[in-house]
């Protein structure tokens, strides 16, 4: 289902802020390690892909949202990068807590991929494998950078894409939310106009779909809710083996 916000002035306009988001489990695992959240009202909107096995995933998950979206909404910064940079901090702390106070957590972990709105201005923050991408005018962008072994191979000049695609060591992440006391998030803006799209997604889609793919099927879509459902169909028709999250932000005209 799609969810409108309140309008927002980007460039002298007023657009409306509207969401939609789906999870799928995929085709070969049993538990959905992925968890999403937003809150319209405070225009601030989270993805994570837990890792750590079953119900320590999951909880690594479902515990970053959590604490993203209360630590952005009870920060008394007027900031709104430095009250997602807070929030961040704020669940990577609750996560390691957690994993410190049972033997059976130790280890476990998540990506988070999060955006606020700032009066005309979009502010992206990441840690870990799942993505950003910024559509305008029909054209998809990677906005984050994935903080991976494969990732960080090619941006050094020592992978090209195609060993990358086929390396064993795709899911090695080289930071995660839980995994270390601190963590340090990259943080992206780019301003808003009308008609622009966000899409925040673990890695369950990207593995199979590119910028330009990823374009093609939220175009070719009717609403929102269609175009996440649409993103997590091409991924499954692919072999679908890790949970697929999709969360689109829409700034309509």
């Amino acid at each position: 289902m799609t969810h409108c916000g309140e309008n927002i002035e980007c460039g002298g306009a007023l657009v409306r802020v509207d969401v939609a988001a789906l999870s799928d489990v995929g085709c070969r695992r049993s538990n959905n390690e992925d968890s999403f959240g937003y809150d319209l009202a405070a225009q601030v909107f989270v993805v994570c892909d837990g890792m750590g096995g079953m119900a320590a995933g999951e909880l690594a998950s479902h515990t970053a949202v959590k604490e993203l979206l209360d630590g952005y909404t009870d920060d008394g910064s007027t900031r709104a990068e430095e009250r997602l940079y807070r929030g961040i901090v704020r669940a990577n702390r609750q996560v390691c807590a957690l994993a410190e106070q049972n033997d059976e957590l130790r280890g476990m972990g998540t990506t988070l991929v999060a955006a606020c709105v700032d009066g005309g201005n979009l502010i992206i923050g990441n840690v870990g494998d799942s993505r950003a991408y910024f559509l305008r005018d029909g054209v998809c962008v990677q906005i984050t950078h994935d903080h991976s072994f494969v990732a960080e191979q090619v941006r050094s000049g020592v992978m090209n894409a195609e060993e990358a695609e086929s390396s064993p060591l795709q899911s090695l992440i080289t930071r995660a939310i839980g995994q270390q006391e601190t963590v340090e998030p990259d943080i992206f803006t780019a301003a808003i106009a009308p008609a622009d799209m966000l899409l925040l997604t673990s890695d369950g889609l990207t593995r199979y779909a590119d910028a330009e793919a990823i374009a093609r099927l939220i175009l070719g879509s009717a609403s929102l809710e269609q175009a996440c459902q649409t993103l997590i169909d091409a991924a499954k028709a692919q072999g679908g083996v890790d949970n697929v999250t999709c969360l689109l932000v829409q700034f309509a005209e």
